[in-house]
């Protein structure tokens, strides 16, 4: 072919010296490619409710002392203690973001979303058989996943009163010779404080799932969430995604690229959940902070591909991960899914290698053993599609 290419705007590309331009298929996307004839939509044709957002997240832990230590350590507020509850929040206007009880063991409990109206209960309760029950000063459902996770919806939770919190820090940044312009911070120097983080908000949770397709569903029919990106195994596109990144759908109104993300798995199992900071200093100075503690570091500092977070991750004494993020993408319900090949070395646009401590692969000879035995018992699982999965978690 000859001539050059060159971009005309964000919709076509012109080949010089060609027939004529040639149109992007995919002009309006965020991923390299979109969804081919016949592919999951990503979203449901007439869901049940439209929720609003995250809630919170609950677990159960034996020790509330040291999981509280933790807790104020990675940045978080307590907003309540008893006996047999810890309740820990951000610093913005909002429910507890963490909800952590007093049990035998330690246990991932479940996710609590935010209905956008009390209609939305009643609506729910009728369709799946629930039931609305007075819940923390509010209303909610208790509803189940095929996963097996309990799936709380509320709504007329009070919120707590914002805190406050540092503003994002200003940059010196443009050419301020020949603009003119003053430097934003001129005559000042840059002195992030090592300390804990000042947590704004709960962002996501992640959630590894036997059941990948069902559970999918489900969260689109019966909760109305959509899809912003697939991730499937490299060569296998054909069996459907492996990896879902899911948001709300807010209408014309920007919503977080992912309040849920879903990946198959041999195990179903909190992954882990994300909490967003002010600015990179503030991922970076707080992680500082955590390593002098002596925590231990899962990942980072990098850059996602899905979603754009900048990124750092940490295991608490229990060996939870939790993710410290900033700036990350918020799509309306404009926005088609994308699609992409799931690999460790895909995750990130920059940073280091994916650890093992991350993707949890230290053993890949148990996690195959784990397979064979579900594949054994008929679970939805496909053995084929896990071994794949294990490649790429180690690509």
């Amino acid at each position: 072919m000859k001539g050059s290419i060159v971009m005309e705007q964000d919709t076509q590309l012109q080949i010089q010296g060609g027939p004529e331009p040639v149109r992007d298929p995919h002009r309006s996307l965020h991923s390299e490619t979109g969804a081919r004839p016949g592919e999951h939509s990503g979203r449901s044709g007439n869901p049940l409710v439209k929720v609003a957002g995250l809630a919170w997240l609950e677990f159960e832990k034996p020790d509330l002392d040291r999981a509280e230590r933790f807790y104020a350590d990675f940045g978080f507020t307590v907003a309540d203690r008893t006996p047999e509850t810890l309740l820990l929040r951000g610093r913005w206007a909002s429910t507890a973001c963490l909800v952590v009880r007093r049990g035998p063991r330690l246990r991932f409990v479940g996710p609590a979303f935010q209905a956008a109206a009390r209609d939305d209960l009643d609506r729910l309760a009728r369709g799946t058989g629930g039931t609305v029950t007075a819940h923390r000063g509010g209303h909610g459902v208790l509803l189940r996943d095929p996963s097996g996770y309990p799936v709380r919806v509320i709504h007329g939770v009070p919120e707590l009163a914002a805190l406050p919190e540092r503003a994002a820090l200003p940059m010196n940044v443009g050419n301020f010779r020949q603009s003119g312009a003053r430097p934003a911070r001129g005559n000042a120097t840059q002195r992030p404080a090592r300390r804990p983080a000042q947590i704004q908000r709960l962002g996501h949770v992640v959630l590894g799932t036997t059941r990948f397709g069902a559970a999918l569903d489900w969260y689109l029919d019966i909760l109305g969430l959509i899809v912003s990106d697939f991730l499937y195994l490299d060569g296998q596109r054909d069996r459907g995604p492996a990896m879902a990144f899911i948001r709300c759908d807010l209408g014309t109104v920007p919503a977080d690229h992912h309040t849920l993300a879903m990946i198959l798995q041999p195990r179903t199992e909190y992954v882990h959940s994300a909490y967003q900071l002010t600015d990179l200093d503030e991922v970076a100075a707080s992680g500082a902070y955590l390593r002098e503690r002596g925590y231990r570091h899962a990942w980072g500092l990098g850059r996602h591909i899905q979603g754009s977070q900048i990124f750092d991750y940490w295991r608490d004494p229990d060996r939870l991960m939790f993710e410290h993020y900033t700036d990350g993408d918020m799509f309306d319900a404009a926005m088609e899914p994308g699609w992409a090949p799931l690999s460790a070395s895909g995750l990130a646009q920059w940073g280091p290698k994916a650890t093992a401590e991350f993707t949890g692969t230290h053993d890949p000879h148990v996690v195959v053993a784990a397979i064979k035995a579900l594949a054994d018992k008929g679970n939805e699982i496909d053995l084929h599609a896990l071994r794949g999965l294990i490649k790429a978690m180690g690509s």
